[in-house]
């Protein structure tokens, strides 16, 4: 694919509703948001030769619930509702944990293992992708 048509294909996704896009054709692939996240700060100072990498420790408990499908994703039922879980709240396979609306349609995000909820991934009414961690679940 050419520079010019890579150009073309940001000014219209820019221009689109759309706020995804991925393109995998061969040897070339492409992908662009519009979902806002947080980026990782670095530090352009540089390490003392005596200090080690630090590596980020996960626990080995701890799993996601992913977003099944493509869509909103609401956290409670109705505006004036509490959220179907939050952090620190217990879960069970099968539990009601948020809704995910596409094209009208409202689609039950269940849980598929016990545990406490121990991080919220996304916001209420924001979109969200196929396989998008929204919730993580360690066990407890």
């Amino acid at each position: 694919m050419e520079l010019k048509d890579v150009q073309h294909l940001m000014k219209a996704f820019e221009a689109s509703d759309t706020r995804e896009l991925k393109i995998d054709d061969g040897s070339f692939h492409l992908y662009l948001s519009k979902n806002q996240q947080a980026a990782a700060k670095t530090d352009p100072s540089p390490q003392p030769s005596h200090a080690e990498p630090v590596r980020p420790v996960a626990a080995a408990s701890t799993q996601q619930i992913k977003a099944p499908l493509v869509g909103t994703v609401y956290l409670q039922a109705k505006p004036e509702q509490p959220a179907y879980v939050k952090v620190g709240s217990q879960v069970h396979k099968g539990d009601v944990v948020c809704i995910i609306e596409a094209m009208k349609m409202m689609t039950e995000v269940k849980s598929d293992q016990d545990g406490i909820i121990s991080a919220v991934k996304v916001k209420n009414g924001e979109l969200v992708e196929v396989d998008q961690p929204l919730f993580e679940v360690t066990e407890g």
